[in-house]
Order: structure tokens, then sequence, then C-alpha cells
């Protein structure tokens, strides 16, 4: 009972506010900065290490991409663990522990003897790190911004295009120094930068989730656990259409999106370029990714044209780019395969930032956090099979053509599936669902999943489903009262909210 009251305090004394749109959320962006270059900008720039474990281990081109490959899977499929936690106990705690988590894995792996220890290090420690960094320090930044929300993830995002122009000559100094022992050594000790990136996130307040979490134990006394799983992952997103739909596109454009970063400097070495040839290829593709970012990020905050649209043109382009990319570098044209690279760099860049925007259209900005968690997982299933499909493509033809053809077809494929989306081809924005309506659904859905589990409460949740249906028609904020506040509470001398009518009154 007492912990019970001590939690109800902390949430009410958590004052909740309002996105900023700049301030403290800038220092946000700017760990949002450091973290996408400590995570995908080091995993775009370790096509550099491809070519050392190959020869180091003797392995196949398959089997050396499958590092990568489980990196990107586990990051993307623990993210739902990631969201839940800091639904949980907030943003700050989780990436932190991530931080320490990538540069452990790194710090191991320095040490491999065999290419499984790589798997194990590199693609499930620094994987599930990478999993506790990357979608909450996302999140945290879509909290702080509303208006030039697309700007910001842009900016933060720009993290990606300047590290993998540095990291790649960067990684092969370092190779060439130190061995790729001594170079990973050195990324896990980068790597624990992202335990002070952590410290600076501050809590806006407590999660809505947390709140709803709250009132449902409050209120019913069976199926609490169960209910709070519910919450804390946002289950219920799991039979929203356009959700499920933008899960299937973004799952093809991760299967095709990781592959020019693993083996485009391995295919400009098979093609004649030298070693630093082949790195400033990706370096000079971070530049213009870097710009993308930045002009897309602004482009969408204009308005002038769907978020979801813009999308669609940036994955078209990517993949037209991805194959015309080997057609480009026949009979060693490094301007053409520059230049291919460049223009690859600058569409791949400009639809990131959109890819994590266009959430928030689609299920609301109160469920956008456990939604991120969710598409990171189930496209998990694209990033985890598209490199190691590639690398096979390059065992069985002697080259890495058929790789880029299948990578650009991933992308086109994602494109048409977008263009699948409810109310895609409006020219506006549909409005945004309902807050009464949502809550009202998802508090059905909880009341049938709770009753597989608990069956003796099912008469009890029921009815008190259909009473709070049928007051909120009939009889309105008087009826709101009857069901939810208790005589004396606190809540008879508040004015309701939005988000306090949503969290407390609809899921009774």
């Amino acid at each position: 009972m007492a912990k019970h009251e001590e939690k109800q305090q902390r949430l009410q004394s958590c004052k909740v506010v309002g996105a900023p749109d700049g301030g403290w959320g800038w220092v946000v962006v700017g760990a949002l900065f450091m973290i996408s270059a400590l995570v995908f900008g080091l995993l775009r720039s370790l096509g550099v290490f491809f070519v050392e474990f190959v020869q180091y281990f003797e392995e196949s081109a398959q089997a050396v991409s499958w590092i990568t490959s489980i990196g990107v899977a586990v990051q993307q499929l623990l993210s739902p663990i990631g969201t839940a936690a800091c639904n949980a106990y907030g943003a700050r705690p989780v990436i932190m522990l991530g931080g320490f988590l990538s540069g452990l894995g790194l710090i191991l792996a320095s040490q491999a003897t065999t290419l499984p220890h790589l798997y194990l290090t590199m693609g499930i420690i620094s994987g599930s790190g990478w999993a506790l960094v990357f979608t909450p320090g996302v999140a945290s930044v879509m909290q702080y911004f509303t208006v030039r929300r697309s700007l910001a993830m842009g900016l933060g995002f720009t993290g990606v295009g300047l590290s993998s122009f540095a990291f790649s000559p960067l990684f092969q100094y370092l190779v060439q120094t130190y061995t790729w022992r001594g170079a990973l050594l050195i990324l896990g000790g980068l790597s624990l930068n992202m335990v002070a990136c952590g410290a600076l996130i501050r809590p806006l307040g407590p999660p809505k989730v947390m709140e709803r979490a709250e009132s449902s134990s409050k209120s019913s006394g069976c199926g609490t656990f169960f209910s709070r799983v519910c919450d804390y992952f946002e289950l219920s997103l799991l039979s929203h259409r356009g959700f499920l739909t933008y899960c299937l596109a973004v799952t093809f454009f991760n299967a095709g999106y990781f592959i020019p970063y693993v083996h485009l400097v391995a295919h400009s070495r098979l093609v004649g370029f030298s070693e630093y040839q082949a790195a400033f290829v990706i370096s000079a593709t971070g530049m213009t990714d870097i710009l993308g970012r930045v002009v897309s990020g602004w482009a969408s905050d204009l308005q002038r044209v769907r978020t979801v649209h813009l999308l669609t043109t940036w994955t078209g382009l990517v993949g037209v780019f991805l194959l015309l990319l080997p057609l480009c570098s026949l009979g060693g044209n490094y301007v053409g395969l520059l230049a291919v690279s460049l223009a690859y760099g600058f569409c791949a860049g400009a639809l990131t930032p959109l890819v994590f925007a266009v959430v928030p259209q689609i299920v609301g900005m109160e469920r956008m956090l456990g939604a991120l968690g969710l598409l990171q997982l189930i496209e998990s299933v694209g990033g985890l099979l598209g490199a190691p499909f590639s690398g096979w493509l390059r065992d069985l033809t002697g080259n890495y053509t058929g790789s880029f053809l299948v990578a650009g077809g991933f992308l086109i494929l994602g494109t048409i599936i977008t263009a699948t989306l409810p109310h895609f081809f409006s020219c506006t924005n549909p409005p945004p669902p309902s807050p009464k309506k949502k809550a009202k659904n998802e508090c059905i859905e909880d009341g049938l999943l709770k009753q597989t589990f608990s069956s003796d409460c099912d008469h009890k949740k029921l009815h008190a489903l259909e009473d709070v249906r049928y007051s909120d028609r009939d009889s309105g904020k008087a009826s709101y009262h009857n069901h939810t506040t208790e005589p004396g509470s606190e809540a008879e001398h508040v004015p309701l909210t939005a988000d306090r009518t949503e969290a407390e009154g609809a899921c009774v």
C-alpha cells in the first residue's frame, strides 16, 4: 500500500512539460548526433573490417556478413525491450546502460579467436547495447520537438553521415597501424562515450503509458501484470492495419539499405581500385548523406508535401541508384562509381529521418515510443537476412552485381508497399484518430486479452467496459466522475485535460 502511494505521489509530483521545440532539446539533438554516429556510423564503416576478417579467419563472404547482420538484427529485435524500459524507468538510465554494453562488446571482440566469438561480442553484446541506445534516443528528440521535428531528426542523424565520412579512412588507418584487434579496442573506448550522451537526456515528465498502467492497476486487481506488459509494449498496435503495412515496407527498406555499406568497399577493390580509393567512396557517400538528411528534414517541415510522399520519393530513388551502381563501375570506371555513390548517399540520407517521422502520423504521438520499438523489432528480419543473402550471391556468382541488384529491388518493393497505406493518395494528412475513441478501443482490446488469462474477472471487466461506453455517450463528464473519481479525491479539484481524460477516463 505504501509503495503504491509512493508511486502515485511520484507521478503527481512530475510536472508534464510540453514539447519546447528548442532550448534543452538541442542538447538532446546533440546527444542523438553522437549516438547515431557511434551506432549506425560505425555499422556502415565496418566494411573496412570485412576484408580483414575474410583473410584472417579464412571464411566465406557470407559467413563474415553475419557479423553485421546479427548486430543490426539484435539492435532492432531488442528495441521493444528498450522502449518498454524507457516507459518504466525513463530514457536516461536505459541509454547509459546501452552505451556500456556497446563498448563492452567491441572491447571483447578485439580478443576474438574464431568467427563465432565475433557473432557473440559484436553481434549480440554490442547489438543489445545499440538497442538500448538508439530507439530511446530517437524518441527523446521526437518528444522535445513538434513543429521542427523532422529538421531536428535530420540534424541528429547527420552523425551517421559525418561518421561515415570520417570513420572509413580512420578505420583503415587504425587497421594498418594497430591491426584489426587494436582498432576494435579503440572503437570500444569510443563507444563508451554514449554513456555520457545518456546522462544528457532530461525527461519532460512521466510517460503517458506509465500513467495509464498505474491507472489500470488501481481499478483492477486481476491481470495487472499482463495489462502493464500490453501498455509498456503497446501490443494493441499489432492489430493496426496501417502500422503493420508500414512495418512490412520498412522491412524491405532495411533488407536493402545496409548492403552497400557492407559490400561497397569489397566491390570497389574487386573491380580494381586501391584500398584508399575504395574507402573514399564510402567517405564521399557519407558527405552527401549529411546533406540529404538536413535537406530532407527542412523540406518536410515546410509541409508543402506530405511526409509519406517525400519518403516514397527518396526510397524509390535509392532503389534506382542501387540498380545503376554495378553498371556504372564496369571497366574500372571510378568516376561513374563515385557519381552514383554520391547520388545514392544523398537519397539514403534523406529517407532516414522520414522513416521515423512518419510513425506518429500513423499511430499518434502517444503511442509513438512503443510503435518505434515494435517497428524496429519487425524490420529486424530484413536487417538479419539482407547482407548474408547478398554475400551468398557473391559467393555464387563471384561478384557483387547480383547483390546490388537485389538490394535495389528490395527498396523498390518497399516503396510499392508504402503506397498501399490508408489515405496515401490524399494530398493532405488525414485527421488524427479521436483520443477518446482510441482509448476506448485500447481498453476493449485489453479486456479481451485479459479474458484468456483471468477468467474469474471476465464479467466484471466486460460490464465495466460497457458502462464506460454507454456512460460516455449518455452522460458525458458527469458519468465520467461517477466511474473514475473517488469521493474526496484530488481529481475533483483539478480540471481534466485531454491527456487525463484519455488515460484515466476511458481506461477504467
